[in-house]
């Protein structure tokens, strides 16, 4: 759940404090100009500073103002803050992304699938077909990624899916590394054939 805007200012202001961005004993900008510089009302900025004061960061003085108390404290507050709410949220966020790349990666062999299909039922208005290759030890793949590699300028053909051991890259992105036996799923014409046999396989 998203924190609501008075904590993410009294963070922020945490923040800059253990930065040091202010020093113990500096009086802090009233409520008016702070709620300026963070675009929010001065009842936000009066219960964030209310936070602070609890956590020990900052000291009210009446008719005085904010005053910077502690930066040990900000950095308590800190960790107690982000240990907790940031890396429940970043698991949150990565619990969708990974729902979110199943769903891509299934669409991706979905497509793929029809490529190949369409690709062998109109073989004569399409010549593409899918071929598999296997990265032998005297390849020149070695050690490169797919994007050092140039694969498609040098062999004009696409790779659709890397196989290694129980893992598969579908659609592989540019930094992927190519290794000794990974197998190669590749989607060309059969003229280039050959020549990405010696690219991939080292013979």
């Amino acid at each position: 759940m998203k924190q609501p805007r008075y904590q993410q200012i009294a963070i922020d202001i945490a923040s800059r404090v253990a930065r040091n961005d202010f020093t113990k004993g500096q009086r802090l900008s009233g409520r008016s100009v702070l709620s300026s510089e963070y675009g929010v009302s001065p009842e936000t900025i009066r219960r964030a500073v209310k936070l602070l004061e609890e956590e020990g960061v900052v000291t009210v003085a009446t008719n005085y103002g904010v005053i910077i108390d502690s930066k040990e404290k900000a950095r308590l507050y800190l960790e107690s803050t982000s240990s907790v709410n940031d890396v429940s949220q970043l698991r949150r966020k990565l619990s969708e992304l990974m729902v979110k790349r199943s769903r891509i990666d299934d669409e991706i062999e979905n497509t793929i699938d029809k490529i190949i299909d369409l690709s062998s039922r109109f073989s004569f208005s399409d010549p593409q077909k899918k071929y598999d290759f296997v990265i032998g030890h005297e390849s020149e793949l070695l050690g490169k990624t797919v994007r050092t590699s140039s694969f498609y300028q040098t062999t004009n053909m696409t790779i659709t899916a890397i196989r290694r051991g129980n893992e598969t890259f579908l659609s592989p992105g540019p930094d992927v590394v190519f290794q000794e036996g990974d197998m190669l799923s590749v989607i060309g014409h059969v003229q280039d054939v050959e020549h990405a046999e010696e690219v991939i396989e080292g013979e």
